[in-house]
């Protein structure tokens, strides 16, 4: 009862009844057929009482619906407007001199005639008057049209919904409406600006405009009490792109035919032949199927984007991607070529990053909650295709879906492409990086270690051969001192040396380097040597699993897997108290795959001990997954 959006209908269905009342009172009284008092008062009355009304009605329930409150302030000036036009229209109804529109043979009983002034009549007065009611309707109908676009945009969820079903029967009705008074106005007041040509569509218009007004409301009430009750149950956007199209085509049709027969009219100087209108007929027919796709797939095209031809939008897609020559600008071109394609305000792309999402590009801004595709390479998600729907509260439909899903499977690749160069310019970032750090390790320790002993020395060989002049006794004993400082110089330059790279490696290769560090951790090499109870008891056993032939390996795999056993041994030698030490290393060719894995039955690692520096240099080395099986260690 609040609402007064059913105020609204209560007062247009009384309206016509006052009406349609007055109308069957007044052609009783009037035609004598049954003796009624004041008939032509009665006439009057049902000239002004329903157009006026109706009209205001219309304008109302366009800048009131769905809430009942109008947008803003500003919209009062709408209000007032259409307020003042209804009653300048039925104030001049109500007086105009001549005869009742209604009742044709009856007079106006409260017309108007005379002068006001000396050259105004009171007729072109209520001319006057009229021509402006007009106007102000008519303005404040198509401004009460606007509103609902404005609110329609600014609309989400149900109320968008409902205002769709409510403005797909305003927008006809408005031009109904629009017609009628524009009809009104042209052939009352400027028959003169009429073009002869014209003259073929007088009458139509006149008879179709004398129904618009109970047309437009009747769309009204129609599609208002769908949006109320049972908006859920039809696919508006289906109905909205099917009248949009045929809409357009019934008027091209329509001014296709009347140009031909003006046309052909003029040329041929004839009118009103029937040969005429069969030429005609067969142009518009020539026409219609061609004029009919075009504009389908122009209304499509101006709704929803290209997404009725898919292979257009990939097609475009692969091409601009082809011309994209930087990496970074590939994601880019992905997100804006779908948003221009689909006419979708947001499309983003998020690439994985460890456990979360980082965005890689992204284009517009969301108007709503966006969906996320996911986007997945090689049974892999790899990251997210982010897409906004082209309004508030708008899902998007099966061929949206149909076509995101095929740019999906194009964007996999894409975003797959993008992530293979970050990870080799990364890597390359990293080798550039330990190279340099490594130079820099090796100048800090020849320059702050090797080399102030070196300059030492240098100076005490001076110092000697001084010595050996005066103090011989002296000279012996500085050059035990420098013996023994030049093997501490050799074996700082050996640990360098062992740090670039194990000479083992060199001398024997990885298998045998690998025994040859277990045993010097005190491990028992069953492979060969004697095997005695005493060994067995206090030494743990090694065992080691590898090919016989095994295959050249790049330097840096070879040291990363010497490096992980290296540690893995003196682990369990030095934490694990284990019996049973083995190691299996394998190679896969194909898959170019080393895999080294370290077994102990020793006690194993703690479940709350954090992981040391060894276990840590483990992972750098090559990777890989540590687990407790019950006793013992497994890496």
């Amino acid at each position: 009862p609040r609402n007064p959006i059913g105020w609204i209908f209560c007062g247009v269905g009384l309206l016509y009844q006052i009406q349609h009342l007055t109308l069957a009172y007044s052609d009783y009284a009037l035609s004598g057929k049954i003796a009624l008092p004041w008939g032509e008062y009665v006439a009057w009355l049902s000239t002004w009482v329903g157009f006026a009304g109706l009209i205001l009605a219309g304008v109302f329930l366009m800048l009131l619906f769905p809430d009942g409150r109008l947008l803003s302030r500003r919209w009062r000036v709408v209000a007032w407007a259409a307020v003042l036009g209804a009653a300048l229209a039925a104030l001049t109804d109500g007086f105009y001199p001549g005869r009742v529109a209604t009742h044709g043979y009856v007079e106006n009983p409260l017309g108007v005639m005379g002068m006001i002034g000396q050259e105004l009549t009171t007729y072109a007065s209520l001319a006057g008057s009229k021509l402006l009611a007009s106007a102000l309707l008519l303005v404040s109908t198509l401004a009460a049209l606007f509103s609902l676009v404005v609110r329609l945009r600014r609309a989400s969820g149900d109320a968008r919904q409902q205002l769709k079903w409510f403005l797909y029967a305003a927008t006809p009705a408005t031009i109904c409406l629009s017609a009628f008074l524009v009809e009104v106005m042209i052939s009352n007041y400027t028959q003169t600006l009429m073009f002869e040509m014209l003259n073929v569509l007088d009458y139509p218009i006149y008879y179709a405009s004398s129904y618009t007004p109970a047309f437009a409301l009747l769309l009204l009430a129609v599609f208002a009490c769908i949006a109320i009750l049972r908006y859920r149950l039809y696919d508006i956007d289906l109905l909205m792109h099917r009248t949009l199209v045929y809409g357009a085509l019934s008027a091209c049709v329509i001014g296709t035919y009347v140009l031909a027969v003006v046309g052909f009219g003029t040329l041929f100087q004839a009118r009103g032949n029937l040969g005429i209108s069969l030429l005609a007929t067969v142009v518009v027919a020539v026409l219609f199927q061609p004029l009919r796709s075009r504009l389908q797939r122009g209304v499509s095209r101006l709704i929803y984007g290209e997404r009725d031809d898919p292979s257009a939008v990939t097609s475009r897609l692969g091409r601009r991607l082809e011309a994209t020559l930087a990496p970074e600008a590939v994601l880019p071109t992905v997100v804006e070529t779908i948003a221009q394609a689909l006419k979708l305000p947001y499309v983003a792309i998020l690439m994985k990053e460890g456990e979360g999402f980082r965005s890689a590009a992204a284009y517009g801004s969301p108007r709503t909650e966006p969906e996320a595709l996911p986007l997945i390479y090689q049974r892999e998600e790899i990251g997210r295709l982010v897409i906004a729907p082209r309004a508030p509260g708008e899902q998007f439909s099966s061929a949206d879906r149909s076509l995101l899903e095929e740019l999906a499977r194009q964007t996999e690749v894409a975003v797959h492409a993008v992530r293979l160069t970050a990870d080799l310019q990364g890597s390359r970032e990293r080798l550039v990086t330990t190279r340099e750090e490594e130079r820099r390790r090796l100048r800090r320790d020849l320059h702050d270690g090797i080399g102030p002993t070196l300059t030492g020395l240098a100076l005490q060989l001076h110092a000697v051969r001084e010595l050996v002049r005066s103090k011989p006794e002296d000279a012996e004993e500085t050059l035990a001192s420098l013996g023994r400082r030049t093997e501490e110089t050799l074996s700082e330059m050996r640990r360098l040396i062992y740090g670039l790279r194990p000479p083992a490696l060199d001398d024997l290769g990885l298998i045998p380097s690998i025994y040859q560090q277990a045993q010097s951790q005190g491990m028992v090499d069953l492979s060969g040597g004697t095997r005695t109870d005493d060994l067995l008891e206090n030494r743990p056993i090694f065992s080691m699993e590898a090919p016989e032939e095994l295959p050249p390996l790049p330097a840096a795999v070879e040291v990363a897997c010497y490096r992980i056993v290296q540690e893995a041994i003196t682990n369990v030698a030095r934490h694990a108290y284990a019996k049973r030490c083995y190691v299996r290393l394998s190679v896969d060719r194909g898959a170019g795959v080393v895999e080294v894995e370290i077994t102990d039955d020793g006690v194993g690692i703690p479940g709350d001990r954090v992981a040391g520096v060894g276990l840590s240099s483990m992972r750098r080395a090559g990777g890989g997954a540590w687990r407790e099986l019950g006793r013992g260690t497994w890496a």
